[in-house]
């Protein structure tokens, strides 16, 4: 059973995000780098090279739309170099996958990756064509909602893959704005495309510069998160070469995520004498009592103190939040008016950055929810949830309204979304189920035309579980049941959902997969996004990257994730070919049978997790221990009362 203090949205234990934090620019669990980090890493950078060469041998060319590479005299070669290329990456990406040496040596060697595929041909995707063409219906008047580029007499339509020429931009209209000004101050078709690749890098860039930020806030390892994210083949391959503008929604979505995490809490410290402050604890500024070891759970010097929700209140310089070592806090009052305002504009910019990813993709639409919860300062109500979750609605509001009323644009882009499912391949398991029953349909002598509804199915049990999920990740932020409430029923459809989450955390009797709260709030953040990805009508590789992103920072298990994203860097060819588009019935079958086999383990098998019973640890207890009777949980009940009472003076 999860401990009182770590399921609290107050949890003081989490305030500084990883128990011991050293400060900025010291890494507690860095590692000199030995020979398997070096094969690695230069594995890797071979196979970078290899892929950039096939980007001009076999890549997403301009005029390469009619003939397929396999097909020509070197077709061959570039297939088994393509091969080798991805094999490489992914094996050294997986062989890392605990965590690089050292956050920066992630980024060296990430960087050293993505430098080769940053200059050559797109690969994996003919859609940064399909970009150019919209933003130049735009850039020439037109509406890229109403009319296809083809319709429209793009000079480029012929870049674009024949499956999008005749439908309009599924794309939101501040991505539309982007791609316009490529056009414009691309002036043809190379430049354009070199514009929206420093578009993408862009994006990329600002994921990554907040990384290490929400890994340390999450209780993640920063090395572990930048490698996962910023090393993943799919990022090199299509985020960066391939241009795709993912990229730029997860640069808005994450700086997001960091600004709500880090954020300040909405009043200041009250009056109160150091001496009712937990004795484990140091005052910011002040030098830690004698004896007080990191270990014994004494706060950095550096740090600060908790805000409100358990989380860290960073963001603001130790000089100007340093507390006076023999005095009192602050009086209330004093700093009131400036504190609120930066906490709610704070909330406001965080909200403008979510608004403006959905207005890049869509799919962002569904961290939204899960960011009101890491608004929430103070105690989580549903009154604190209206108050700082409607101030974060607000900005959602600006960052989607600003981009559709100045570009003359509005909503249009909505209507395109049911055009994204043009495709059926069985990489969806929705869309396989679908595939596999006109399959048999088609044994039997009648075709059901199962696809429409196996997709409608599958997006309403998105809806339910993503409510579930949210739900979820609000009981567990709220205060534990007393030891008379009746425990959890393990076989509800909680159960599909929790047992992504189990994991060993920082609390012993904590089963979740995150550390802190706001590793919580990301985590079902991530878990969504993934949900998404499964039951969505289709499926193509870039798409792992969005709940890639997410619980890089958050999951302290990574295999089941990671996975899923190592196999997807096989399925699209450097020309933009998918390989599911070429194995549609066996891969039907083969998806479907995997669905089925997952339910069927899943629901028989409630407790076989080690860590899903309540007596299954060693340290657990089937109710929460007392604890003024327990000396092993006294000084985290003590640390939590004072610190409780300190926050609501």
């Amino acid at each position: 059973m999860t401990d009182p203090g770590a399921r609290s949205h107050l949890g003081p234990r989490f305030a500084s995000g990883t128990r011991g934090d050293p400060g900025p620019g010291r890494e507690p669990d860095a590692r000199p780098a030995g020979p398997r980090d070096l094969v690695a890493r230069y594995t890797g950078l071979l196979g970078a090279l290899l892929l950039a060469v096939v980007g001009y041998l076999a890549g997403a060319l301009p005029d390469a739309t009619t003939t397929r590479f396999w097909n020509t005299d070197g077709g061959p070669l570039a297939v088994t170099v393509w091969l080798i290329g991805t094999v490489a990456m992914v094996g050294a990406w997986w062989t890392l996958r605990d965590g690089a040496p050292s956050t920066r040596w992630a980024y060296v060697t990430a960087g050293l990756w993505a430098l080769p595929l940053l200059f050559t041909a797109p690969l994996g995707s003919r859609d940064v064509y399909s970009y150019a063409c919209q933003g130049w219906i735009y850039a020439d008047g037109g509406d890229p909602y109403a009319t296809g580029v083809a319709a429209a007499g793009c000079p480029w339509v012929e870049a674009v893959a024949p499956v999008w020429r005749d439908t309009p931009a599924p794309y939101g209209p501040f991505f539309v704005l982007l791609a316009a000004l490529a056009v414009v101050l691309g002036g043809g078709l190379a430049g354009t495309v070199v514009l929206l690749r420093l578009l993408a890098l862009g994006g990329v860039l600002a994921a990554a510069a907040c990384l290490p930020g929400l890994a340390r806030t999450a209780g993640v390892p920063a090395r572990r998160a930048v490698w996962l994210l910023l090393a993943c083949p799919l990022v090199g391959v299509h985020l960066v070469a391939g241009a795709h503008n993912d990229a730029v929604m997860l640069g808005l979505l994450l700086p997001a995520l960091l600004i709500l995490a880090r954020r300040p809490p909405n009043q200041p410290a009250s009056s109160q004498s150091i001496e009712t402050l937990p004795s484990s604890g140091a005052l910011p500024g002040a030098l830690p009592a004698s004896g007080a070891s990191r270990a014994s759970g004494a706060v950095p010097t550096s740090g600060a103190l908790p805000a409100p929700g358990g989380l860290p209140a960073v963001g603001t310089s130790p000089a100007s939040e340093a507390l006076p070592v023999s005095g009192v806090l602050p009086t209330p009052g004093v700093l009131s008016v400036p504190r609120a305002v930066l906490a709610a504009g704070a909330l406001l910019v965080a909200g403008a950055l979510l608004g403006l990813a959905v207005s890049v993709k869509a799919t962002a639409v569904v961290v939204l929810p899960f960011a009101a919860l890491a608004a929430v300062r103070g105690r989580l109500t549903v009154a604190a949830l209206l108050r700082d979750g409607g101030l974060l609605a607000v900005g959602v509001l600006g960052g989607l309204l600003v981009p559709s009323l100045f570009s003359g644009l509005g909503f249009g882009w909505v209507a395109g979304l049911a055009h994204s499912g043009d495709t059926v391949q069985w990489t969806s398991p929705p869309t396989a189920v679908g595939m596999l029953v006109d399959y048999v349909g088609e044994l039997v002598g009648r075709r059901p035309d199962a696809v429409p509804v196996t997709r409608t199915i599958g997006l309403g049990l998105l809806a339910a579980l993503l409510l579930l999920l949210w739900h979820r990740t609000w009981s567990a932020l709220r205060p534990p049941p007393g030891p008379t409430d009746p425990a959890p029923n393990r076989r509800t459809p909680n159960a599909l959902i929790m047992r992504l989450l189990h994991g060993q955390a920082l609390t012993q009797d904590n089963n979740l997969m995150i550390n802190t709260p706001v590793g919580l709030v990301l985590g079902g953040a991530g878990v969504g996004l993934g949900v998404t990805v499964l039951l969505g009508p289709v499926f193509h590789p870039w798409y792992a990257t969005w709940p890639l992103a997410v619980l890089a920072v958050a999951a302290t298990r990574t295999a089941w994730f990671v996975l899923p994203s190592a196999l997807a860097s096989f399925l699209a060819l450097p020309d933009g070919t998918n390989l599911a588009r070429l194995s549609k019935a066996p891969g039907a079958v083969a998806m479907t049978v995997l669905v089925l086999a997952t339910l069927i383990w899943t629901l028989s098998h409630p407790h076989s997790h080690p860590h899903s019973h309540p007596h299954s640890h060693p340290h657990s207890h089937p109710h929460p221990p007392d604890p003024r009777r327990d000396p092993a949980h006294h000084r985290s009940w003590q640390s939590s009362c004072s610190t409780r009472r300190y926050m609501s003076s």
